[in-house]
């Protein structure tokens, strides 16, 4: 893919005699929703990892832009443009939610998470964590804990942080997780209003909602991508299917 924003390239990582990620090799283009699918144990949250900088490869490149990250760090591709959610909801639940996005506000603007007190009176942090909150449907949930919150509202919530860092590529691990029918309708709804402008890379089970936002799908197998295709080659792929064991998630 010749304009590929994101390009991963022979990516590998071994735990032991484990071999998590096995020469992942994919793309995402400007603006392109890929989601990365597979059963479990398959080496997905590894890959996720791997991209955001928390797990080193033992071998294979990343690169954003055309920007090698290999030596970068979180912090660091945090400021370049790569942002994830995780598939546990992390945030800060004594804080009220408008406090969590004002804070990743901050944190992107090269400041610590620790120095939190302005991001409770800064206008130039609430007023962009504001706008945010609107964005995703909790404007009138700011002054809510975010421990307060419903789950489906918190996993909106640590989007919403994920988005605070203006991200060139957003890393999702299963945004939908945990979530009950009208929550996962509501969470796919937001993620669609993201498809074309925000370029996405999703790791998700749920696969109402990987077909309902993907525009490509890679398929993870004992760590390796079998197939790579539009939503409709994958429901076609016959050594996809096999993988599945002939469950009807792909039907």
């Amino acid at each position: 893919m010749p304009d590929a924003l994101l390009e991963v390239r022979g990516l590998t990582k071994r735990f032991g005699g484990v071999v998590a990620t096995d020469h992942v090799s994919l793309e995402v283009a400007d603006g392109e929703t890929l989601a990365v699918i597979g059963p479990n144990g398959a080496g997905k949250t590894t890959l996720i990892g791997q991209l955001a900088g928390e797990i080193p490869p033992d071998a294979g490149t990343i690169r954003l832009a055309g920007r090698d990250l290999a030596r970068l760090g979180v912090h660091a591709r945090s400021h370049l443009g790569l942002a994830r959610s995780f598939q546990i909801t992390s945030v800060f639940r004594e804080f009220t939610a408008l406090d969590n996005v004002a804070l990743a506000v901050q944190a992107h603007g090269g400041h610590s998470f620790r120095f939190w007190r302005p991001a409770r009176v800064d206008p130039a942090l609430r007023g962009p964590a504001a706008a945010i909150l609107e964005s995703i449907g909790l404007a009138d949930r700011g002054d809510v804990p975010a421990g307060s919150l419903a789950h489906g509202e918190q996993r909106q919530l640590e989007i919403a942080m994920a988005l605070a860092t203006r991200p060139r590529v957003l890393l999702l691990d299963e945004p939908v997780a945990g979530m009950g029918l009208e929550e996962s309708h509501r969470m796919v709804g937001f993620l669609r209003t993201l498809k074309g402008r925000q370029s996405m890379l999703l790791v998700e089970h749920d696969m109402d909602a990987v077909f309902a936002l993907a525009d490509r799908i890679a398929v993870m197998v004992y760590g390796r991508v079998i197939a790579t295709g539009s939503p409709a080659e994958v429901r076609l792929n016959a050594e996809v299917r096999r993988a599945y064991l002939g469950e009807d998630r792909l039907a």
